[in-house]
């Protein structure tokens, strides 16, 4: 029997949505699979931006974000003392101390670090996990210190000289860095790999922990100094002096050179309204309008700065003749978009206008547009004493002898007027004394509070405060208010904490444990492809084809969502992939039994994955509750564990029951409709 039109064209329709699928599912594939692999995508990008111009934008070539197991670092777990603080205050000074270490961690440059309080008993703990911290001892005895309040008033001392010593220190220090730096400029031109001499002697932490590297410049991000003088150069040319700069010596090679972003020299008149707050002007908008329009006729390349100079309601360009000076490309896109297409779709030396923007109307003379260079770049650094270096900023600040000591304690309070939130201060008897001398001596000036060297606030004195209380208002909301009182009694009442516990992982043996997950993960993955293409075929294969998108999506979801990757955490993806590999096997055993009952190919594919579905969908909830379960009550590395596990199986479900499901119904069309030795080793036999 023959198909109708109408049954051709249905079945025409529905090939193209597969085909469409599978487009889709391509393109999903390789963005995933650039997201997480960035640097390989990143050189086709550049390659075929540098050939035709583009524009595409690059990937970010951030890493995971990895834990204490796998990068190196430390775990350390305190006991807090509590026991002389008042029942009631006991919560709020553990947090207060928590707040307190988690600042001075973050001091300490440490990354990614996580902070937590418990309670075991009647003992109240913080932990600390610090990746990749180096100094672990300095960690420890930053993080032991009781916490430091102060509260300063503003430092009037003139700063001071250098003194003839440190005068002659700085000239030993640079003439040794200069012989230093010209050391590794002989080295790099007697054609010493100039990675393997960045990496010993460059100070720059960018250059020497990549080989010199340090990426493009464009003009508009490094010193003007640095760009002119790698501009300068050639590609693959290293400069054959030292380029000289008041805080470094350089040793620079420029590579390869790209086209940057867009600049223009720009000048301008503006016309505005009434209507427009600020403006000053007593035109309305339709004589803004027409003034601008007559300033644009009158308007040259020769008598535009006049022009400006006499009519621009502009205050700032106006004196410099309507300069605006060199624009980049953008730089207007978030607040006057209409202007900064207008200038960029210009010619260089034409005036445009009028360009209505919400400051008024825009006379507009571009002068000159050029596409900046951007030069990749290795240089070595070798830092240069300064006198301000040696002398250092001086302190704005200066501490009066006020300090947590004398504070008896802070909180929350509402201003019975207004109901806004402010935080409270008493002060014991020597306290009070001295707050009363600090506010009569700094009466209409700041005086700021200090913890651990962190500005908390700087409330202006409005009068003489002689009985110890104070308050200080304009703090925000009450949840504000609420931190600012924690931290301040976080000074005032301090929580000795005792170091209990200390767990050091190295980096290698971070980097070891990472490898060897990676690598046992890759080994059970190839085991479990090639078991499912031996055993279900066709359908093996092209589950195992999903399987790759499945952990590319999964790993881009973890990036993407920030999850940070432990070894835990890597168990989970393992464990997921089995629970991924499952719901195909469960599809594939109920096809089998379709076929043997008869059904085409076509019926059983469809009626294998609605029957499965029920079996898929409890097996995937049940697991999903568990790890929610384990996220919810576990520790760090159960929720580690817990987390990947759960995002794990959401998204296998997506691609068995639809990445899957799209390549079965695109090749099944190709294939006789009782079956084949392809299709799960099963061929309908004629009876």
């Amino acid at each position: 029997m023959q198909k109708s039109k109408k049954q051709y064209s249905n079945t025409a329709s529905t090939m193209s949505s597969l085909y469409w699928g599978l487009a889709g599912i391509v393109i999903l594939f390789l963005f995933t699979a650039s997201f997480i692999a960035p640097t390989y995508a990143n050189k086709a990008i550049d390659a075929v931006n540098n050939t035709i111009a583009l524009g595409i934008p690059r990937f970010s070539e951030e890493p995971f974000k990895l834990g204490l197991d796998l990068r190196g670092g430390a775990h350390l777990v305190y006991t807090a003392d509590v026991s002389a603080t008042p029942e009631a205050d006991k919560t709020k000074a553990l947090e207060g101390a928590r707040d307190v270490i988690e600042r001075r961690v973050n001091a300490l440059g440490v990354g990614e670090a996580s902070i937590r309080t418990s309670k075991v008993g009647d003992e109240y703990r913080i932990d600390v996990e610090m990746p990749g911290v180096t100094d672990v001892g300095e960690a420890i005895a930053r993080i032991g210190d009781t916490p430091i309040l102060e509260f300063k008033e503003k430092n009037t001392e003139p700063p001071r000289t250098l003194t003839a010593e440190e005068k002659k220190q700085i000239a030993a220090y640079n003439a040794e860095a200069k012989k230093r730096a010209t050391s590794a400029l002989n080295r790099v031109r007697k054609n010493e790999d100039f990675a393997t001499v960045a990496k010993e002697v460059s100070e720059d932490s960018t250059s020497k922990n990549n080989g010199g590297d340090v990426g493009f410049l464009a003009k508009d991000t490094v010193d003007a100094t640095l760009y002119t003088a790698v501009a300068e150069l050639k590609d693959g040319q290293v400069r054959s002096t030292l380029l000289d700069t008041p805080d470094a010596y350089f040793v620079l090679k420029r590579n390869t050179t790209k086209d940057g972003a867009k600049f223009a020299d720009v000048s301008h008149i503006l016309i505005c309204s009434k209507d427009i707050p600020g403006c000053g002007s007593t035109l309305s908008d339709e004589e803004a309008k027409a003034e601008a329009e007559r300033i644009y006729g009158l308007a040259t390349a020769n008598n535009f700065a006049e022009l400006a100079k006499e009519y621009s309601q502009d205050p700032t360009s106006a004196t410099m003749g309507g300069s605006l000076g060199e624009l980049k490309q953008g730089i207007l896109a978030e607040q006057l978009p209409t202007l900064d297409t207008a200038i960029f779709a210009a010619e260089s030396n034409q005036i445009i206008g009028p360009v209505q923007t919400e400051l008024g109307y825009h006379i507009v003379y571009i002068q000159n547009k050029a596409v900046s260079k951007e030069y990749q770049t290795q240089l070595i650094s070798i830092g240069k004493q300064t006198e301000a270096s040696v002398l250092g900023p001086q302190d704005p600040w200066k501490f009066t002898g006020l300090s947590g000591k004398q504070l008896s304690r802070a909180e929350v309070v509402t201003d019975p007027q207004t109901g806004a939130a402010m935080v409270s201060l008493k002060f014991n008897d020597e306290g009070t004394q001295l707050f009363a001398d600090i506010t009569k001596k700094n009466l209409k000036q700041p005086v700021a509070i200090f913890l651990d060297g962190v500005l908390l606030s700087d409330p202006v004195v409005q009068v003489e405060i002689t009985n110890g209380e104070a308050v200080i208002s304009g703090v925000g909301t009450i949840k504000d208010a609420q931190l600012l009182a924690q931290r301040l009694n976080a000074g005032a009442l301090p929580v000795p904490v005792e170091l209990v516990s200390r767990e050091t992982i190295g980096a290698s043996l971070g980097a070891e444990s990472l490898s060897r997950s990676m690598k046992a993960g890759i080994i059970g993955l190839v085991i479990v492809m090639v078991l499912m293409t031996l055993y279900y075929r066709l359908p093996g294969f092209l589950a195992t084809i999903s399987l790759a998108l499945y952990i590319t999506l999964t790993l881009s979801v973890f990036k993407m969502m920030g999850v940070t990757m432990t070894l835990s955490g890597i168990a989970g993806l393992i464990l997921s992939v089995g629970v991924a590999m499952d719901a195909n096997v469960l599809i594939f055993e109920r096809m089998k039994e379709e076929l043997q009952r008869g059904r085409s190919l076509k019926n059983a594919m469809e009626e294998g994955f609605v029957r499965a579905w029920s079996s898929i969908k409890d097996s995937n909830v049940s697991t999903l509750i568990t790890g929610l379960l384990l996220a919810w009550i576990g520790t760090s590395f159960v929720q580690g564990f817990a987390i990947t596990l759960a995002l794990g199986v959401v998204i296998s479900m997506f691609t068995a029951i639809t990445i899957t499901r799209v390549f079965l119904r695109i090749v099944v069309t190709y294939f006789p409709s009782q079956g084949h030795w392809l299709f799960l080793g099963y061929t309908k036999k004629s009876s």
